[in-house]
């Protein structure tokens, strides 16, 4: 499943020019690139975080995943979410 956090007020940078932002990211990563693939995204725009890789959506990215079947989700999902993946890479490592 790949899912999308609400948007989020963000500062501008040189590397993002937009003013609110979310999270695409997926139960597997393999998931993550097709997806974000379908969408139009870059594999270069991949952050490949430990906690949670992910895309950085704007507005408009963010509305194309929803229409492709993205799942909305809350904050508490994704601290849940990030949780859940850092609790089973521990367990994976022991």
């Amino acid at each position: 499943m790949v899912y999308v956090d609400p948007l989020m007020n963000c500062i501008p940078n040189s590397h993002w020019k937009w003013t609110r932002s979310c999270h695409l990211f997926a139960d597997t990563v393999e998931e993550l690139h097709a997806f974000a693939q379908r969408i139009g995204m870059r594999r270069a725009w991949f952050q490949a975080h430990k906690k949670l890789p992910h895309y950085d959506l704007n507005e408009s990215r963010r509305a194309a995943a929803v229409l492709n079947g993205a799942k909305e989700v809350d904050r508490k999902f994704l601290v849940e979410f990030m949780r859940r993946k850092n609790d089973e890479a521990c367990a994976g490592s022991g």
